[in-house]
């Protein structure tokens, strides 16, 4: 089995999202269910594009699909914390995004959890891989981690 990596501080992030935690966000050993740390990833990434104008939930022609999801926990977090969650751009392809999420529970400097996911960019109607329009592209790129952009 190889070596963990340790978890990484808020420093390594280049946009943050916070979140408060619900009481339905605990599970029975009363902190927050691994499942949950998912829809947090997936709240910052869509908050920060919808934010940045590069998606419209309901109209953009070119939708992200999750193809690769991954999270490791290092602390627990539980209700009523409240979250900070970095995102960074680790890969900007011609069709895919590998983002990566750290969570940081209140004013913690080094992540309780970290992961990744990557999107597929389609064509809404057709659902096939299509090039990321450029107000995408344009607003992922402050986000990517040197040597990233394909």
């Amino acid at each position: 089995m190889s070596e963990k990596k340790p978890a990484e501080s808020r420093a390594a992030f280049a946009h943050f999202h916070q979140i408060t935690t619900r009481w339905m966000d605990n599970d029975a050993y009363g902190h927050v269910n691994n499942v949950i740390y998912y829809s947090y990833f997936d709240t910052a990434v869509n908050e920060y594009l919808i934010g940045q104008g590069a998606l419209d939930i309901t109209k953009s022609e070119v939708i992200g699909l999750v193809v690769e999801t991954q999270c490791r926990y290092f602390s627990s977090i539980a209700f009523p914390d409240t979250i900070h969650v970095g995102v960074r751009v680790a890969h900007l392809g011609n069709s895919s995004v590998r983002y990566e999420l750290g969570i940081f529970r209140n004013d913690d400097d080094v992540a309780a959890a970290q992961g990744h996911f990557v999107h597929v960019y389609v064509d809404r109607v057709t659902n096939r891989p299509t090039a990321l329009p450029q107000a995408l592209r344009n607003a992922l790129e402050p986000l990517c981690m040197q040597g990233t952009i394909a």
